[in-house]
């Protein structure tokens, strides 16, 4: 098994951006790549080569389901897991993400202490 070293954050506001690469970064000691949409996050995937791929459920033009849905397309999510980060975190709702091929959720507003913590969990859990 590879280990986690870099994330792809997908997320349009700047300081939740800021926020989440910070806590990833600093705390988690990983390399961020943040992209503010979809389609920047589709043009800059196969060239970082993420290990693990947070991702906006809410964003202008593409959202976080269809952005998932054109990542699949790209690279193998069971190797890469994906997690959403969003406020809407209904159990129906975490359920529809899971069947899009999420691993998990995370639910916003976040810890920046405790995003990295998360995100290992969520990765080890996928690797099992």
């Amino acid at each position: 098994m590879s280990e986690l070293q870099r994330i792809l954050h997908v997320e349009d506001d700047p300081s939740i951006q800021a926020v989440a690469k910070l806590a990833l970064e600093a705390v988690g000691g990983f390399q961020v790549l943040s992209c503010s949409s979809g389609q920047d996050a589709l043009d800059q995937l196969q060239g970082f080569a993420p290990d693990f791929i947070l991702l906006d459920v809410m964003m202008p033009d593409m959202d976080g389901p269809q952005t998932l849905a054109q990542i699949a397309r790209l690279i193998d999510i069971n190797q890469v897991p994906v997690a959403f980060m969003t406020a809407k975190v209904q159990p129906a709702e975490i359920a529809h993400y899971r069947s899009l091929g999420a691993r998990d959720v995370i639910i916003k507003p976040f810890d920046p202490m405790q995003l990295a913590a998360q995100v290992r969990q969520i990765w080890s859990l996928a690797h099992e």
